[in-house]
């Protein structure tokens, strides 16, 4: 382990406490560290990987039933960074009405935050960048947002797969203007690529 490995692990293992749910774009709370979103499909592995970066178990709830976070969720990490968890988009059986207040609410808290420094977008290494996530892609686009993919469920993939799993996702971040090149693989079942991850969040913590 390097050295800014070693400095992210500590971070990430500092005091990670929840601190305020919004269910709505006028409930946010005041803006006090910078933060870091999380957003992907439902059941993309969000808060499993949340859970991983963070090394507890519980901190982000992961629930069998897709698109069961119906709010944002603020964790503050060691007074130095706020990690946010946004709710799963994509759910099939999630109405017209429900997905439009999705969209509303997401919209909303990413243009109106200040210190929001990047997006962490969850793409199912194992479904690649679908439909609905491109739309996302689009509305982090719009709203200016630096944002970067990164794939989970990677220990579910062949070792000739994650490469070109991490292909697919680089041509499509290419097409996007707020879309950083660099793609990260994970998964929080086996650990792989969570020391890199950390080290990528950490250089935006205060």
């Amino acid at each position: 382990m390097n050295d800014a490995e070693e400095a992210a692990r500590k971070l990430f293992a500092g005091p990670c406490d929840f601190v305020w749910g919004a269910t709505s774009a006028q409930n946010l709370p005041p803006e006090t560290l910078n933060e870091i979103a999380f957003v992907g499909r439902s059941n993309a592995g969000k808060s499993s990987l949340i859970n991983a970066l963070t090394g507890r178990k519980s901190l982000a709830r992961v629930s069998q039933t897709p698109g069961a976070t119906r709010q944002i969720n603020f964790f503050k990490l060691a007074d130095r960074l706020m990690l946010v968890d946004l709710p799963g988009y994509g759910f099939a059986k999630r109405s017209k009405s429900e997905a439009e207040q999705w969209q509303e609410m997401i919209f909303s808290y990413l243009r109106s935050r200040a210190r929001l420094r990047r997006v962490a977008l969850l793409i199912d290494a194992r479904r690649g960048v679908m439909d609905s996530d491109r739309e996302v892609m689009a509305l982090l686009d719009r709203t200016a947002v630096s944002y970067g993919l990164v794939l989970t469920k990677a220990d579910e993939l062949e070792a000739g797969d994650r490469a070109a799993a991490l292909d697919k996702a680089a041509t499509e971040t290419s097409r996007h203007t707020a879309a950083l090149a660099d793609v990260q693989l994970t998964s929080a079942q086996s650990g792989d690529g969570i020391a890199g991850l950390r080290v990528h969040l950490a250089a935006l913590a205060q």
